[in-house]
């Protein structure tokens, strides 16, 4: 996926340079106001703009987790997905395994950071654990490394940051562009020229406030929905079941839950985009990410598991001529046979209840919770700092010695 991976870069350029512009058309505005220059304007959106640029670079994955309320957890703790990403990590050929996050919240959704492959990392919610078997989670981590493996997580550390940035400081300067034009209204009204300035200035506090949300949604362009489909190319190639990813997928855009974590700077790095309208898996054009439909359906449309079949079965679904893998690509990709399901997986709801527990486990563990089973079957948790020697079961009556 070389291609891919240049194509990426050339986007990561692109977004800076664009934010930048946008950053100085701020600065301009604010410094000939305020400063009566703009010179100085453009010189602090120029500082501002570097500033972002070392953040974005250097902590953008970071921030990014942190705004997902996202935690590192080990092997200790969740077994059954550490042991997958490994198979995928070996799977994709990537160089070392990422760092592994959990979303402690009940939507299923996940998404992957990182700036490069050595330094990268996988969250999946608590949700997605619960609901999905073997075969799905392995679909949905194949898809999320493949987003490592084509440096998409690079580009959008890069746009996360700048993006949430730019929204709130374009928000802050039409509000003090349009307060302040008011009050410098209200005490030079008498000047022969000063009311056409202030329009003008206040023309442009609005204008800024318009192009805030323009400006998002020509990043989420950027982003490209094609970054989507190449990962679930990849997924399929890696699991070499496209079925997992696809029922994965299925219920992942078919739940009615909605993810409190997420917000307009982090949405283009779920799976799934979380804020579709709860139980629709169809996009519009101004969608983060393409048709959840369009993507089962061209997983389920492969013939086998290779970029070729998965390129194939896109130009059947999507009944166009090109397709969404690079050329590249094409010209080294091997065949790749489907594999079956695993006995594991045979079963749409077998294990369910044990993934629950799993999950509930790990969790009230990561968070210092003391656990007491009764012989009733009951389990108790005791919180961290609880001073308590004794504990009743409220099941049975039984008392416990903490």
């Amino acid at each position: 996926m070389w291609e891919q991976i240049r194509a990426n870069r050339i986007r990561s350029a692109f977004i800076v340079v664009f934010m930048g512009l946008l950053l100085i058309a701020i600065g301009f505005a604010l410094g000939f106001y305020f400063f009566g220059s703009a010179t100085g304007g453009v010189v602090l959106a120029l500082i501002v703009w570097g500033i972002l640029n070392l953040v974005a670079l250097s902590q953008g994955d970071s921030i990014l987790l942190s705004l997902g309320n996202a935690r590192k957890v080990s092997k200790d703790d969740f077994p059954r997905l550490f042991n997958i990403v490994e198979e995928m990590t070996i799977a994709s050929g990537l160089p070392k395994i990422p760092d592994v996050y959990v979303i402690d919240d009940p939507a299923p959704n996940a998404f992957a950071t990182g700036r490069k492959p050595e330094k990268a990392a996988i969250a999946v919610t608590s949700g997605l654990m619960q609901k999905l078997n073997r075969d799905e989670l392995q679909g949905v981590v194949a898809h999320e490394l493949g987003h490592i493996k084509n440096r998409d997580t690079l580009l959008m550390a890069i746009g996360g940051i700048l993006l949430g940035t730019i929204v709130i400081l374009a928000y802050f300067a039409s509000r003090m562009l349009f307060f302040g034009g008011m009050s410098r209204g209200r005490r030079g009204g008498g000047g022969s020229g000063g009311g056409g300035a202030h329009i003008i200035i206040l023309v442009v506090g609005l204008v800024l406030l318009i192009l805030a949300p323009i400006a998002a949604r020509l990043l989420y362009f950027a982003l490209s929905r094609k970054r989507e489909y190449l990962a679930d190319a990849s997924g399929a190639l890696y699991t070499r079941y496209p079925e997992g990813l696809a029922s994965a997928l299925e219920k992942i855009a078919g739940t009615t839950t909605q993810l409190k974590s997420a917000n307009n700077a982090t949405a283009p790095m779920y799976i799934v985009n979380p804020f579709r309208k709860a139980g629709r898996a169809a996009a519009n054009l101004t969608s983060t990410h393409p048709p959840t439909s369009d993507r089962i359906r061209v997983l389920r449309a492969m013939g086998g598991a290779s970029f070729a079949d998965y390129d194939a079965a896109f130009k059947s679904v999507r009944g166009s001529r090109s397709g969404v893998v690079p050329r590249g690509s094409m010209a080294l990709a091997a065949a790749a046979p489907l594999r079956h399901a695993t006995p594991e997986s045979a079963s749409i709801e077998e294990g369910e209840v044990e993934r629950k527990r799993e999950v509930s486990d790990a969790l009230w563990k990561a968070d210092n919770y003391r656990t007491v089973d009764c012989d009733c079957g009951a389990r108790l948790r005791i919180p961290p700092g609880a001073k308590l020697q004794q504990v009743k079961c409220p099941r049975c009556g039984t008392r416990h010695s903490v």
